[in-house]
């Protein structure tokens, strides 16, 4: 398993105390969604149980693909590994329908395994991504006792993408680390790999779009991106005195169909005129940057409020229109 690109003073950090003999009981992997916590996870719960079991192993992460422990997580039948995440709805066929949360069930679910001694080791490996997503207060409680006594042997993962809203007794039993999103070099050799072929304006747009996050990244593949730059970019050279443009940019981004098209868009806006300001000076520098205080308030107000689509690209594409002044 190949462990995911930046973040390497995390993994650092937890191969120091996998190798210390004074591991931790319950590890917090917290920072943003979609930066390779879940997937540092992963390939630190198949270290941790190929290690358990024996295995002669090479400094690091690696774990040969002929491994035992490999091949059981595959497979899904690993005694001693666990991961929680919420599943998909009842009657769902496709897989993509997900409940809400995490619920109690699943986590007593656990308590068979842990009534017992690991199997395969001295050590067991359970991850729950996201702990956020727990049923509250019943779900959060019952991994808090689990927290509180832990069972023998068990590694606790828990994936968080806002740490500071869970409950501070699981916080305090857990030591954190801290995952930070991605620099564009590092954000631009992930893309590279996942969308071969990808057009290179299109990559520039969706590195712009993601916030250092490959996975918001991944999201937004295959929107055209690139082409929402381009009509931005027509806007802020040269106006629009007819509104036209701003009609259609709105009338394409209100479609059902859009919907992850325009999110995209109300990340995009105020970026793309912050890219401007950088360039500018003086009285067109005040209005670039009235702007984008603007454009960032109108997309935050846009999300919380659900706003109407088509009017928040027609007034969003209206502020972009000011840097032609």
């Amino acid at each position: 398993m190949t462990l995911p690109l930046g973040n390497t003073a995390a993994h650092q950090a937890f191969a120091a105390a996998m190798t210390s003999g004074a591991l931790h009981h319950a590890w917090l992997f917290a920072g943003p969604e979609g930066i390779g916590k879940a997937t540092f996870a992963r390939a630190a719960a198949l270290r941790l149980l190929a290690q358990g079991a024996g295995a002669d192993l090479p400094p690091g992460f690696a774990v040969p693909e002929s491994d035992t422990q490999r091949k059981l997580i595959a497979a899904g039948s690993h005694p001693d590994y666990r991961e929680l995440t919420r599943q998909p709805k009842e009657g769902d066929k496709t897989g993509l329908d997900l409940a809400r949360s995490i619920p109690i069930a699943q986590v007593r679910a656990l308590g068979p395994m842990f009534a017992t001694r690991p199997s395969m080791s001295d050590r067991r490996v359970v991850i729950i991504d996201s702990v956020d997503d727990l049923e509250r207060p019943g779900a959060s409680n019952a991994l808090l006792k689990n927290l509180e006594e832990p069972p023998q042997g068990t590694i606790f993962l828990l994936i968080s993408h806002a740490p500071g809203r869970l409950l501070p007794t699981i916080r305090s039993r857990c030591r954190q680390l801290r995952f930070d999103p991605l620099n564009d070099a590092d954000m631009t050799s992930v893309l590279e790999h996942a969308l071969p072929g990808v057009e290179p304006a299109e990559l520039a747009a969706l590195v712009g779009v993601a916030h250092g996050s490959p996975g918001r990244a991944l999201g937004f593949a295959g929107l055209d991106l690139a082409a929402l730059d381009q009509a931005l970019a027509v806007i802020a050279r040269d106006g629009d005195p007819g509104n036209g443009k701003r009609v259609r940019l709105a009338k394409s981004l209100a479609l059902k169909a859009a919907q992850k098209r325009y999110e995209a868009f109300l990340d995009r806006a105020p970026a793309f005129i912050a890219a401007h300001a950088a360039e500018r000076r003086g009285e067109r520098l005040r209005i670039a940057l009235d702007g984008y205080d603007a454009a960032r308030t109108l997309a935050a107000t846009a999300r919380a409020l659900t706003l109407d689509a088509q009017a928040t690209v027609y007034e969003m594409a209206g502020i972009v229109a000011r840097l032609a002044a």
